[in-house]
Protein backbone atom coordinates (compact mmCIF):
# COMPACT_ATOMS: atom_id res chain seq x y z
CA UNK A 1 0.00 0.00 0.00
CA UNK A 2 1.27 3.64 -0.96
CA UNK A 3 1.62 6.58 0.65
CA UNK A 4 -1.71 7.94 -0.81
CA UNK A 5 -3.59 4.70 -0.45
CA UNK A 6 -2.74 4.34 3.32
CA UNK A 7 -4.07 8.56 3.56
CA UNK A 8 -7.33 7.68 2.13
CA UNK A 9 -7.70 4.30 3.74
CA UNK A 10 -7.65 6.21 7.36
CA UNK A 11 -9.41 9.07 6.27
CA UNK A 12 -12.83 6.90 4.86
CA UNK A 13 -15.77 7.56 6.41
CA UNK A 14 -18.51 4.68 6.66
CA UNK A 15 -21.63 6.74 4.06
CA UNK A 16 -24.30 5.05 3.21
CA UNK A 17 -24.57 3.11 -0.14
CA UNK A 18 -26.62 4.77 -2.88
CA UNK A 19 -30.00 3.79 -3.20
CA UNK A 20 -31.52 2.87 -6.63
CA UNK A 21 -33.67 5.34 -8.13
CA UNK A 22 -37.27 4.63 -7.26
CA UNK A 23 -39.50 3.04 -9.76
CA UNK A 24 -42.49 5.00 -10.95
CA UNK A 25 -45.32 4.02 -8.33
CA UNK A 26 -48.95 5.33 -9.49
CA UNK A 27 -49.59 5.32 -5.36
CA UNK A 28 -46.76 8.31 -4.88
CA UNK A 29 -46.50 9.69 -8.33
CA UNK A 30 -50.55 10.72 -8.57
CA UNK A 31 -51.33 14.23 -7.27
CA UNK A 32 -54.48 14.46 -6.85
CA UNK A 33 -56.70 17.85 -5.95
CA UNK A 34 -60.60 18.58 -5.87
CA UNK A 35 -62.35 21.59 -5.39
CA UNK A 36 -66.34 22.05 -4.74
CA UNK A 37 -68.15 25.01 -4.96
CA UNK A 38 -71.92 24.54 -4.13
CA UNK A 39 -73.21 22.28 -7.69
CA UNK A 40 -69.50 22.87 -9.15
CA UNK A 41 -66.53 20.59 -8.91
CA UNK A 42 -63.03 21.20 -10.35
CA UNK A 43 -60.97 17.82 -10.08
CA UNK A 44 -57.07 17.45 -10.90
CA UNK A 45 -55.40 14.64 -11.94
CA UNK A 46 -51.56 14.44 -12.32
CA UNK A 47 -49.77 10.98 -13.02
CA UNK A 48 -47.52 9.16 -15.24
CA UNK A 49 -48.24 9.03 -18.46
CA UNK A 50 -50.44 5.94 -19.51
CA UNK A 51 -53.15 7.14 -17.07
CA UNK A 52 -56.59 6.57 -17.37
CA UNK A 53 -57.41 10.32 -16.11
CA UNK A 54 -61.65 9.86 -15.82
CA UNK A 55 -61.94 6.88 -13.55
CA UNK A 56 -58.89 8.49 -11.54
CA UNK A 57 -61.47 11.34 -11.32
CA UNK A 58 -64.07 9.66 -10.07
CA UNK A 59 -62.02 7.88 -7.96
CA UNK A 60 -61.19 11.51 -6.42
CA UNK A 61 -64.80 12.62 -5.87
CA UNK A 62 -65.20 8.64 -3.77
CA UNK A 63 -62.44 9.84 -1.83
CA UNK A 64 -64.39 12.90 -0.97
CA UNK A 65 -67.49 10.89 -0.37
CA UNK A 66 -69.37 12.25 -3.47
CA UNK A 67 -71.01 9.72 -5.82
CA UNK A 68 -69.45 10.27 -9.30
CA UNK A 69 -73.37 8.85 -10.34
CA UNK A 70 -74.89 12.37 -9.14
CA UNK A 71 -71.97 14.17 -11.03
CA UNK A 72 -71.25 14.76 -14.88
CA UNK A 73 -68.54 16.41 -17.00
CA UNK A 74 -69.29 19.63 -18.22
CA UNK A 75 -65.52 20.68 -19.27
CA UNK A 76 -62.30 19.16 -19.73
CA UNK A 77 -58.30 19.99 -20.37
CA UNK A 78 -55.26 17.79 -20.46
CA UNK A 79 -51.52 18.34 -20.74
CA UNK A 80 -48.27 16.68 -20.55
CA UNK A 81 -45.89 17.44 -18.17
CA UNK A 82 -42.43 15.76 -16.70
CA UNK A 83 -42.36 14.65 -13.71
CA UNK A 84 -39.14 13.95 -11.03
CA UNK A 85 -38.04 11.23 -11.92
CA UNK A 86 -37.85 12.67 -16.01
CA UNK A 87 -40.62 10.55 -17.07
CA UNK A 88 -43.21 11.83 -19.01
CA UNK A 89 -46.79 12.76 -17.07
CA UNK A 90 -50.31 13.73 -17.98
CA UNK A 91 -52.14 16.33 -16.10
CA UNK A 92 -55.73 16.28 -16.54
CA UNK A 93 -58.54 19.06 -14.93
CA UNK A 94 -62.63 18.03 -15.43
CA UNK A 95 -65.21 19.86 -14.22
CA UNK A 96 -68.08 18.38 -13.41
CA UNK A 97 -71.50 20.03 -12.71
CA UNK A 98 -74.13 18.70 -10.32
CA UNK A 99 -77.10 16.09 -11.73
CA UNK A 100 -80.03 17.88 -11.50
CA UNK A 101 -83.50 15.81 -10.29
CA UNK A 102 -80.53 13.07 -8.75
CA UNK A 103 -82.64 10.54 -6.92
CA UNK A 104 -83.73 10.24 -3.17
CA UNK A 105 -81.58 9.32 -1.32
CA UNK A 106 -83.32 5.62 0.68
CA UNK A 107 -83.39 6.24 4.54
CA UNK A 108 -81.20 3.41 5.91
CA UNK A 109 -83.08 0.68 8.19
CA UNK A 110 -82.66 2.00 12.01
CA UNK A 111 -82.98 -1.74 12.99
CA UNK A 112 -79.43 -2.70 10.85
CA UNK A 113 -77.22 0.33 12.38
CA UNK A 114 -78.52 -1.07 15.71
CA UNK A 115 -77.85 -4.50 15.00
CA UNK A 116 -73.65 -3.21 14.05
CA UNK A 117 -73.35 -1.85 17.38
CA UNK A 118 -75.33 -5.46 19.40
CA UNK A 119 -72.71 -7.91 17.12
CA UNK A 120 -69.39 -5.92 17.69
CA UNK A 121 -67.25 -8.00 19.97
CA UNK A 122 -63.75 -5.88 20.63
CA UNK A 123 -60.73 -7.72 20.55
CA UNK A 124 -58.56 -7.26 23.24
CA UNK A 125 -55.13 -7.83 21.46
CA UNK A 126 -54.03 -6.42 18.60
CA UNK A 127 -53.29 -8.69 15.16
CA UNK A 128 -49.83 -8.99 14.56
CA UNK A 129 -48.96 -6.86 10.94
CA UNK A 130 -47.49 -9.16 8.30
CA UNK A 131 -43.70 -8.31 7.18
CA UNK A 132 -40.82 -7.41 8.42
CA UNK A 133 -40.89 -3.90 10.22
CA UNK A 134 -38.42 -1.07 11.15
CA UNK A 135 -38.50 0.64 14.75
CA UNK A 136 -36.86 3.68 14.16
CA UNK A 137 -35.37 5.80 17.26
CA UNK A 138 -34.22 9.39 16.33
CA UNK A 139 -32.71 11.94 18.54
CA UNK A 140 -30.85 15.14 18.22
CA UNK A 141 -29.93 18.72 20.23
CA UNK A 142 -28.19 17.11 22.77
CA UNK A 143 -25.65 20.22 23.00
CA UNK A 144 -23.58 18.71 25.40
CA UNK A 145 -21.35 21.22 27.59
CA UNK A 146 -24.49 24.15 28.05
CA UNK A 147 -24.97 25.88 31.21
CA UNK A 148 -29.11 25.97 30.30
CA UNK A 149 -31.68 23.83 32.42
CA UNK A 150 -30.21 21.16 34.71
CA UNK A 151 -26.90 21.32 32.06
CA UNK A 152 -24.53 18.02 30.84
CA UNK A 153 -25.71 15.99 33.59
CA UNK A 154 -29.48 16.72 33.40
CA UNK A 155 -29.59 15.75 29.30
CA UNK A 156 -27.09 12.85 29.91
CA UNK A 157 -29.27 11.17 32.45
CA UNK A 158 -31.98 11.98 30.55
CA UNK A 159 -31.03 10.93 27.12
CA UNK A 160 -29.82 7.69 28.89
CA UNK A 161 -33.12 6.80 30.49
CA UNK A 162 -35.19 7.83 26.84
CA UNK A 163 -32.88 5.31 24.87
CA UNK A 164 -33.67 2.60 27.58
CA UNK A 165 -37.52 3.31 27.48
CA UNK A 166 -37.10 3.02 23.85
CA UNK A 167 -35.31 -0.38 24.10
CA UNK A 168 -38.29 -1.03 26.00
CA UNK A 169 -40.82 -0.09 23.42
CA UNK A 170 -39.12 -2.72 21.37
CA UNK A 171 -40.62 -5.99 23.35
CA UNK A 172 -44.28 -3.82 22.87
CA UNK A 173 -44.03 -3.17 19.60
CA UNK A 174 -43.08 -6.94 18.55
CA UNK A 175 -46.79 -7.66 19.97
CA UNK A 176 -47.93 -6.05 16.60
CA UNK A 177 -45.12 -6.16 14.24
CA UNK A 178 -42.04 -8.08 13.09
CA UNK A 179 -39.20 -6.08 13.95
CA UNK A 180 -35.64 -7.49 13.62
CA UNK A 181 -34.56 -4.37 12.28
CA UNK A 182 -33.69 -1.23 14.41
CA UNK A 183 -32.27 2.05 13.17
CA UNK A 184 -30.97 5.22 15.15
CA UNK A 185 -30.83 8.30 13.90
CA UNK A 186 -28.66 10.85 15.65
CA UNK A 187 -29.86 14.46 13.89
CA UNK A 188 -26.72 16.41 14.74
CA UNK A 189 -25.83 19.64 17.24
CA UNK A 190 -25.41 16.55 19.77
CA UNK A 191 -21.97 19.32 21.11
CA UNK A 192 -22.91 22.57 22.35
CA UNK A 193 -19.56 23.29 20.46
CA UNK A 194 -17.47 27.15 20.24
CA UNK A 195 -18.38 28.01 16.73
CA UNK A 196 -22.04 29.08 17.52
CA UNK A 197 -23.03 32.64 17.35
CA UNK A 198 -19.05 33.41 16.33
CA UNK A 199 -18.33 32.30 19.67
CA UNK A 200 -20.59 34.37 22.25
CA UNK A 201 -21.76 31.28 23.68
CA UNK A 202 -18.26 30.66 25.23
CA UNK A 203 -18.54 31.24 28.69
CA UNK A 204 -22.15 29.68 28.99
CA UNK A 205 -20.29 26.35 27.82
CA UNK A 206 -18.64 24.23 31.22
CA UNK A 207 -17.10 21.72 29.29
CA UNK A 208 -14.28 21.85 26.70
CA UNK A 209 -14.96 20.72 23.26
CA UNK A 210 -12.95 17.12 23.88
CA UNK A 211 -15.41 16.19 27.31
CA UNK A 212 -18.47 17.22 24.74
CA UNK A 213 -17.68 14.59 22.08
CA UNK A 214 -16.60 12.16 24.68
CA UNK A 215 -19.99 12.50 26.06
CA UNK A 216 -21.59 12.23 22.57
CA UNK A 217 -19.21 9.17 21.94
CA UNK A 218 -20.19 7.60 24.48
CA UNK A 219 -23.81 8.31 24.71
CA UNK A 220 -23.65 6.66 20.76
CA UNK A 221 -22.02 3.29 21.99
CA UNK A 222 -24.80 3.22 25.29
CA UNK A 223 -27.45 3.18 22.87
CA UNK A 224 -25.60 0.59 20.35
CA UNK A 225 -24.51 -1.89 22.93
CA UNK A 226 -28.52 -1.88 24.16
CA UNK A 227 -29.87 -2.48 21.08
CA UNK A 228 -27.62 -4.55 19.23
CA UNK A 229 -28.06 -7.83 21.02
CA UNK A 230 -31.73 -7.18 20.53
CA UNK A 231 -31.89 -7.48 16.61
CA UNK A 232 -30.33 -8.82 13.32
CA UNK A 233 -29.57 -5.83 11.89
CA UNK A 234 -28.65 -2.48 13.51
CA UNK A 235 -28.59 0.65 11.40
CA UNK A 236 -26.94 3.80 12.99
CA UNK A 237 -26.71 7.13 10.99
CA UNK A 238 -25.24 10.77 12.34
CA UNK A 239 -25.63 14.36 10.29
CA UNK A 240 -24.26 17.50 10.89
CA UNK A 241 -25.63 20.18 12.88
CA UNK A 242 -25.16 23.74 12.80
CA UNK A 243 -23.81 23.73 16.72
CA UNK A 244 -21.40 20.71 15.52
CA UNK A 245 -19.37 22.07 12.74
CA UNK A 246 -15.48 21.63 13.38
CA UNK A 247 -14.52 25.47 12.24
CA UNK A 248 -16.16 28.90 10.94
CA UNK A 249 -13.47 30.65 9.11
CA UNK A 250 -14.69 33.78 10.36
CA UNK A 251 -16.80 33.32 12.39
CA UNK A 252 -19.53 32.34 9.16
CA UNK A 253 -17.48 30.24 6.50
CA UNK A 254 -17.36 26.08 6.76
CA UNK A 255 -14.80 24.28 5.79
CA UNK A 256 -16.38 20.90 4.03
CA UNK A 257 -20.16 20.41 4.64
CA UNK A 258 -19.22 16.99 6.36
CA UNK A 259 -16.36 18.64 8.75
CA UNK A 260 -18.70 17.86 11.93
CA UNK A 261 -17.56 16.77 15.33
CA UNK A 262 -21.24 15.39 15.54
CA UNK A 263 -20.39 13.11 12.76
CA UNK A 264 -16.74 12.34 13.52
CA UNK A 265 -18.55 10.97 16.88
CA UNK A 266 -20.10 8.25 15.42
CA UNK A 267 -16.98 7.11 12.57
CA UNK A 268 -14.94 6.95 16.19
CA UNK A 269 -17.33 4.50 17.60
CA UNK A 270 -17.64 2.90 14.37
CA UNK A 271 -14.46 2.11 14.13
CA UNK A 272 -14.33 0.50 18.13
CA UNK A 273 -17.16 -1.81 16.61
CA UNK A 274 -14.91 -3.17 13.85
CA UNK A 275 -12.45 -4.08 16.48
CA UNK A 276 -15.35 -5.69 18.65
CA UNK A 277 -15.63 -8.63 16.61
CA UNK A 278 -18.88 -10.70 15.50
CA UNK A 279 -20.69 -9.62 18.17
CA UNK A 280 -21.29 -6.44 16.64
CA UNK A 281 -21.16 -7.24 12.69
CA UNK A 282 -24.43 -6.44 12.03
CA UNK A 283 -24.37 -2.67 13.15
CA UNK A 284 -24.17 -0.73 10.10
CA UNK A 285 -22.96 2.96 10.56
CA UNK A 286 -23.45 5.68 8.12
CA UNK A 287 -22.39 9.20 7.82
CA UNK A 288 -22.56 11.98 5.25
CA UNK A 289 -20.26 11.60 2.14
CA UNK A 290 -17.58 14.27 1.60
CA UNK A 291 -19.31 17.65 1.67
CA UNK A 292 -22.47 16.67 1.94
CA UNK A 293 -25.32 17.19 5.00
CA UNK A 294 -27.77 14.44 4.44
CA UNK A 295 -28.02 10.44 4.80
CA UNK A 296 -30.23 8.19 3.41
CA UNK A 297 -30.99 4.76 4.32
CA UNK A 298 -33.47 2.13 3.79
CA UNK A 299 -35.20 0.48 5.84
CA UNK A 300 -37.82 -2.31 5.11
CA UNK A 301 -38.68 -0.57 1.93
CA UNK A 302 -38.99 3.06 3.49
CA UNK A 303 -36.31 5.43 2.12
CA UNK A 304 -35.68 7.13 5.21
CA UNK A 305 -33.71 10.57 4.63
CA UNK A 306 -31.99 12.61 7.28
CA UNK A 307 -30.96 16.37 7.95
CA UNK A 308 -30.34 18.08 10.58
CA UNK A 309 -33.13 20.85 9.53
CA UNK A 310 -30.83 23.77 10.09
CA UNK A 311 -30.81 23.90 6.10
CA UNK A 312 -34.64 25.42 5.95
CA UNK A 313 -36.57 28.41 6.95
CA UNK A 314 -39.07 27.01 9.82
CA UNK A 315 -42.26 25.55 8.63
CA UNK A 316 -40.66 25.32 4.98
CA UNK A 317 -39.23 21.23 5.04
CA UNK A 318 -41.59 20.14 2.33
CA UNK A 319 -40.51 23.46 0.08
CA UNK A 320 -36.63 22.33 0.82
CA UNK A 321 -37.48 18.47 0.35
CA UNK A 322 -38.92 18.72 -2.97
CA UNK A 323 -36.05 21.37 -4.42
CA UNK A 324 -33.39 18.51 -3.02
CA UNK A 325 -35.93 15.65 -5.26
CA UNK A 326 -35.87 18.08 -8.48
CA UNK A 327 -32.03 17.13 -8.59
CA UNK A 328 -32.13 13.32 -9.89
CA UNK A 329 -28.84 12.49 -9.11
CA UNK A 330 -30.24 13.00 -5.34
CA UNK A 331 -31.23 10.32 -3.09
CA UNK A 332 -33.65 12.73 -1.69
CA UNK A 333 -36.35 12.27 -4.39
CA UNK A 334 -36.83 8.46 -3.35
CA UNK A 335 -37.15 9.48 0.27
CA UNK A 336 -40.34 8.65 2.04
CA UNK A 337 -39.58 9.64 5.29
CA UNK A 338 -37.59 12.83 6.46
CA UNK A 339 -35.90 13.31 10.00
CA UNK A 340 -34.86 16.34 11.67
CA UNK A 341 -34.70 18.31 14.63
CA UNK A 342 -32.91 22.05 15.17
CA UNK A 343 -35.99 23.46 15.82
CA UNK A 344 -36.47 21.69 19.84
CA UNK A 345 -39.70 20.48 19.42
CA UNK A 346 -41.71 17.68 18.21
CA UNK A 347 -43.73 17.93 14.62
CA UNK A 348 -45.46 15.96 12.34
CA UNK A 349 -46.20 16.60 8.78
CA UNK A 350 -47.07 14.46 5.76
CA UNK A 351 -47.47 15.41 2.00
CA UNK A 352 -49.44 12.71 0.60
CA UNK A 353 -47.61 9.42 1.01
CA UNK A 354 -44.23 11.34 2.46
CA UNK A 355 -43.79 11.99 6.01
CA UNK A 356 -41.80 14.78 7.86
CA UNK A 357 -40.78 14.17 11.61
CA UNK A 358 -39.31 16.53 13.61
CA UNK A 359 -38.17 15.60 17.05
CA UNK A 360 -37.65 17.43 20.22
CA UNK A 361 -34.42 18.57 21.38
CA UNK A 362 -32.65 16.50 24.43
CA UNK A 363 -31.63 19.46 26.39
CA UNK A 364 -33.95 20.61 28.83
CA UNK A 365 -34.24 24.44 27.54
CA UNK A 366 -32.66 27.05 25.78
CA UNK A 367 -32.73 29.99 28.16
CA UNK A 368 -32.65 32.95 25.85
CA UNK A 369 -35.55 31.26 24.33
CA UNK A 370 -36.85 31.12 27.28
CA UNK A 371 -36.25 34.68 28.01
CA UNK A 372 -37.75 35.50 24.48
CA UNK A 373 -40.94 33.72 24.60
CA UNK A 374 -41.37 32.40 27.94
CA UNK A 375 -41.26 28.48 27.56
CA UNK A 376 -39.20 25.96 28.61
CA UNK A 377 -38.37 22.57 26.19
CA UNK A 378 -40.22 19.46 26.50
CA UNK A 379 -37.11 16.94 25.88
CA UNK A 380 -37.47 13.53 24.85
CA UNK A 381 -36.68 11.85 21.27
CA UNK A 382 -38.93 9.54 18.96
CA UNK A 383 -40.06 6.08 18.56
CA UNK A 384 -41.48 5.07 14.83
CA UNK A 385 -42.34 1.71 13.40
CA UNK A 386 -42.26 1.91 9.15
CA UNK A 387 -42.73 -0.35 6.26
CA UNK A 388 -42.88 0.45 2.88
CA UNK A 389 -43.07 4.15 3.12
CA UNK A 390 -45.79 4.06 5.83
CA UNK A 391 -45.01 5.18 9.17
CA UNK A 392 -48.36 3.87 11.42
CA UNK A 393 -46.92 4.66 14.61
CA UNK A 394 -45.33 7.82 16.11
CA UNK A 395 -44.18 8.04 19.60
CA UNK A 396 -42.58 10.67 21.72
CA UNK A 397 -40.46 9.27 24.41
CA UNK A 398 -39.60 11.01 27.80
Amino acid sequence: MNQSELLNDLLAAPTAPPLAGRQTDPDKDFTRQIEVTGDAAEVTVRGPEGIDPEPTAADVLRAHQLDPAEWEITGFRSSEWTMANGEPGVSARFSFGRRKGGAVAERPNVDELLRVFEDYAPSTVPDEQEGDFTLVIALGDMQFGKLDGDGPEGTLVRAMQCIDRAVDLLVEYRQRFDIEHVHLAWLGDHVEGFVSQGGANTWRTQLTLTEQIRLTRRLMAHAIVRLAPLVTRLTVVAVPGNHGEAVRPGGKGVTRYDDSHDTDALISVSEALALAGEEYAHVEVYVPDTDELTVVVECSGTVVAHAHGHQWRPGKHFEWWRGQAFDKTSAMHTADLLLAGHLHHEFVDTDGPRTFVQVPAMESESTWWRHRKGTRGAPGLMAMVTKDGAVPVKEVVR
